[in-house]
């Protein structure tokens, strides 16, 4: 299976880190020309300095905070004005996460701590899509993958009630839109990652485990190691790809284990 996106515009958020920046990379890798985005502007410049894109690919650094309607709408537009199809061929929202919180009885938590994980999560989510869709549909054409997480579909092991509740939200987002966009050619997918400690937050919670903890972690998951970038950024790639034409509406967790 050679996959390959020659041609394709691709929009990656939060691309400075672990799972974003390798699917950035992989992307311009295959051809693609992807506009990485990430509100860590500093940063952003080494990602996208470090990518080697081949097959006639490249990539470029956009700082943007994809809570702000308006910036992801205008980036859309410039995407759009440079694209050969007129339109953002794929859109990855690799952004969120935790936001530096932590896990808190949810009587002690603040509103503001619950908005801050929701709006990056979901509400960023929904800005991108709502961008690209209206090209897409010109196009009759479109993929959108989001990063969700297993505790979008259990409990999650942080502990963060926002964050159990936003990556649900993520799920349910994604089958909506699957049977909203699917007459239009535009499939909606997510991943679910296993554990990756790509990110100082998640680096903080792998270290919180101590060794036992890691030990035991590591021996819960059926392939015997933990999830790494490069495992997730194939897996979006594939459901990208027109080997997944027929794939819509679905989470596929890539966690090692049945």
């Amino acid at each position: 299976m050679q996959i390959e996106f020659k041609g394709q515009s691709v929009l990656v958020t939060g691309a400075v880190r672990g799972i974003g920046r390798t699917i950035a990379h992989g992307f311009a890798a295959r051809g693609a020309t992807v506009f990485a985005t990430d509100i860590l502007a500093d940063e952003l410049t080494d990602a996208v300095a470090s990518a080697t894109p081949a097959g006639g690919g490249a990539i470029f650094a956009r700082p943007l905070d994809i809570t702000d309607f308006t910036a992801v709408s205008a980036l859309v537009g410039e995407i759009e004005a440079q694209s050969a199809t007129g339109k953002v061929d794929i859109a990855v929202h690799a952004a969120g996460g935790i936001r530096s919180k932590i896990a808190q009885p949810i009587e002690d938590v603040s509103h503001e701590d619950w908005q801050a994980i929701f709006d990056v999560n979901v509400n960023g989510a929904f800005n991108v899509v709502k961008a690209v869709t209206p090209g897409m549909k010109r196009g009759h054409k479109g993929q959108i993958v989001v990063i969700a997480s297993p505790a979008g579909l259990r409990t999650s092991r942080t502990g963060i009630q926002s964050y159990a509740m936003s990556k649900a939200g993520q799920i349910g987002l994604v089958r909506q839109l699957a049977q909203e966009l699917g007459p239009f050619g535009i499939r909606v997918n997510a991943v679910a990652p296993g554990f990756i400690a790509s990110s100082p937050d998640y680096q903080r919670q792998w270290d919180s485990y101590g060794e036992e903890g890691q030990a035991a972690l590591v021996e819960s998951i059926a392939l015997r190691r933990l999830a790494r970038p490069e495992d997730i950024a194939h897996s979006v790639m594939f459901l990208a790809s027109d080997y997944a034409d027929f794939i819509t509406g679905q989470t596929l967790p890539v966690n090692g284990s049945p």
